[in-house]
């Protein structure tokens, strides 16, 4: 596996039901078509290879016979491929007839998996045909000319590169305890299920549903092949689903009642699975009891690597179809977050530094709103312009104007005059714009919001995000420190789309120039038109490029190579006419200087303030994210270097 990446398929041929030749040929199509384009590990519908809708022709003896004839056909044209093929077909076993899959590789018959769960319920009447596992006493058959083990026992199929596999057969999933809950949890990464699922309204929905639950709760790949065109339509109609999932997201999908043979093919990150089942605890203590028998399988043979899954370059932006009611779920768990602790401290007001960016401008919002909930006055929060040398109008101004239309209480408080003593006291030349300079400045107005709090008995609302706390970009003791954190667990890229929510909701001009205007902590003089000179973006790197880092190295604990990958499929791909947003040289660039600042700025994180846990990514030191401040960073600066 290249990089954790499995290429898996989902197939659904045109069938005659009755008709194996004609079966055999449409499977032997779309698995010359898989091998091509290097597909590992294919499944096909249930009962494929003799079509599903047969009905009472399962107990002719001919069609059984033409059956186990079709696998051996697909086993001589499976010789020269390495592509893992699942095809569903009857099967007799101690004389009983089974509903199963069988496996095959190279030419070879790797074992043969029956159905557990047998519908006998409105349109389904399995059990007139076939027995289920649960029936089958174990035992050696021989079938297609090879010896296999056929019994009711979890079977999980391995990989010689370290693919783990499980199957189960349509309704299996839709039982109560469906057989893939065993053969994840006995260590299969992905579940292939081969299904013949007739179409009803809403069915589809909920299918897709459950498959995401599924795969979810088990933590895996789910790949779902079932009958399409070519079933008998007597009373049902098979729409030919294909569909791919991974650990809950849709990874592909085919079309529905589509004419045509369909091969989807996606991959699977088996790395990204791995890491969610260590770091899932719960997952960890249900496996103690799962077991499988274990089938070994060859080498996949994969080819030259090549990342063709999407890749989104916005992990945590809520898709569109989602956004307004993600957004508004957010602010809710910012919102609480506040409410709760100043009803426990029965505090009545809340103080916040407000320079006209993104971050004090989010961090109003969900003051405003919390005191709206609490129906405290708005006038108890005390938002604080503090001016200094790098203020521009623009930011100023929008700071004023936001208060205003808030109707917030407002204060003014320039920390030019202080910050100047200050450089007096500790002989700091005004005219060296460095650390210093900046830093001085920053803790200034740290000073002047703590010491306003405790005058007006209020606590300080802190304005940082998660993607500042991640580069260490705020000042030790400064800005890096309040009395609750709102924006602790929100990264830089959905603070703008949270504040265009409520930007859409208000209707306010001001908030939208506050979205477009550069971000900067306004520590250096403008230039000489007054506009914006320090910009964080030159300085750190582009936060959609930081944040897509964060994601990755913290939720899945990737390698420099494998996020490079990962962000170069993101980022450095022209996709639907548009140009690539970065050059791979930029991208290393910015990924190295993550890497460095990350590990550097730990100490800043160690004491960070409490702040609510937002998403799946968090640098709480009493949470999700435990690091010791003086760890070495040279392993992963060294790997960026082979970039």
């Amino acid at each position: 596996m290249k990089y954790g990446f499995v290429n898996v398929a989902a197939a659904v041929p045109t069938v005659k039901v009755a008709d194996v030749d004609y079966n055999v040929q449409q499977i032997e199509s779309l698995i010359a078509q898989a091998e091509e384009r290097g597909v590992e590990v294919m499944v096909f519908p249930e009962l494929c290879v003799t079509g599903y809708s047969c009905q009472d022709l399962f107990k002719e003896q001919l069609l059984l016979d033409h059956a186990e004839k079709g696998v051996l056909k697909l086993l001589e044209f499976t010789r020269k491929f390495n592509v893992i093929v699942i095809v569903g077909l009857p099967v007799i076993v101690n004389g009983l007839l089974y509903n199963c899959a069988a496996v095959i590789q190279s030419g070879a018959l790797l074992g043969i998996v029956p159905k557990v769960y047998l519908p006998n319920y409105a349109e389904f009447y399995e059990k007139r045909w076939f027995a289920s596992a649960q029936d089958l006493n174990p035992t050696d058959i021989y079938f297609a000319g090879s010896p296999v083990h056929v019994s009711s026992e979890p079977q999980v199929f391995v990989t010689t590169d370290g693919v783990k596999f499980g199957i189960e057969i349509c309704e299996d999933v839709w039982a109560p305890t469906p057989p893939s809950n065993n053969l994840a949890l006995a260590g299969a990464d992905i579940i292939f299920n081969l299904s013949a699922s007739d179409e009803l309204i809403g069915k589809h929905a909920y299918l897709k549903s459950l498959l995401a639950q599924q795969s979810a709760r088990m933590i895996s790949g789910y790949v779902y092949a079932s009958s399409g065109f070519g079933e008998s339509t007597q009373d049902v109609v098979y729409g030919g689903n294909a569909i791919i999932y991974e650990n809950g997201r849709l990874l592909e999908e085919g079309s529905r009642f589509s004419l045509e043979p369909q091969l989807k093919m996606c991959q699977i990150d088996i790395q990204a699975l791995h890491v969610e089942r260590r770091t899932n605890t719960t997952f960890i203590n249900a496996q103690r009891e799962a077991h499988a028998r274990v089938i070994s399988c060859k080498a996949t043979g994969q080819r030259d690597f090549e990342l063709f899954r999407n890749v989104d370059p916005y992990p945590f932006i809520p898709k569109s179809e989602n956004m307004q009611e993600s957004c508004e779920e957010i602010l809710s768990i910012q919102v609480m977050g506040l409410v709760k602790r100043l009803h426990h401290i029965h505090g009545q007001k809340a103080v916040i530094g407000i320079s006209g960016g993104l971050d004090s401008t989010l961090a109003l919002l969900v003051t405003v709103k919390a005191f709206d909930k609490l129906g405290l006055d708005r006038k108890g929060i005390i938002g604080i312009t503090m001016p200094g040398f790098g203020t521009t109008d623009r930011t100023y101004n929008n700071a004023i104007k936001l208060m205003q239309t808030l109707g917030v209480t407002i204060r003014e408080i320039s920390i030019a005059k202080a910050v100047i003593q200050h450089f007096a006291d500790i002989s700091h030349d005004a005219d060296v714009h460095d650390i210093t300079y900046e830093n001085s400045q920053a803790r200034e107005r740290t000073q002047i919001l703590m010491d306003v709090a405790n005058k007006e008995n209020a606590i300080v609302v802190g304005t940082g995000d998660l993607s500042e706390l991640a580069l260490g970009w705020a000042t030790y003791n400064g800005d890096h420190m309040s009395m609750y954190g709102v924006n602790a667990g929100v990264p830089k890229t959905l603070i703008r789309h949270l504040v265009r929510y409520v930007a859409n909701e208000m209707a306010t001009e001001t908030l939208l120039d506050i979205i477009d205007t550069p971000i900067s902590p306004e520590l250096i003089p403008a230039d000489e038109q007054g506009n914006i000179k320090q910009k964080t973006e030159d300085l750190v790197g582009p936060y959609e490029l930081h944040d897509f880092f964060i994601y990755y190295f913290l939720r899945y604990g990737f390698s420099p190579k494998k996020i490079f990958l990962l962000a170069k499929r993101a980022f450095c791909t022209a996709n639907n006419d548009e140009a690539a947003l970065y050059d791979e040289e930029t991208v290393k660039k910015w990924l190295t200087t993550f890497c460095r600042r990350f590990f550097n700025q730990q100490f800043k994180r160690s004491c960070l303030p409490d702040g609510p846990k937002v998403g799946s990514v968090s640098l709480s030191p009493r949470g999700d994210w435990r690091m010791p401040s003086d760890a070495s960073s040279a392993l992963w600066l060294k790997e960026c270097e082979t970039l």
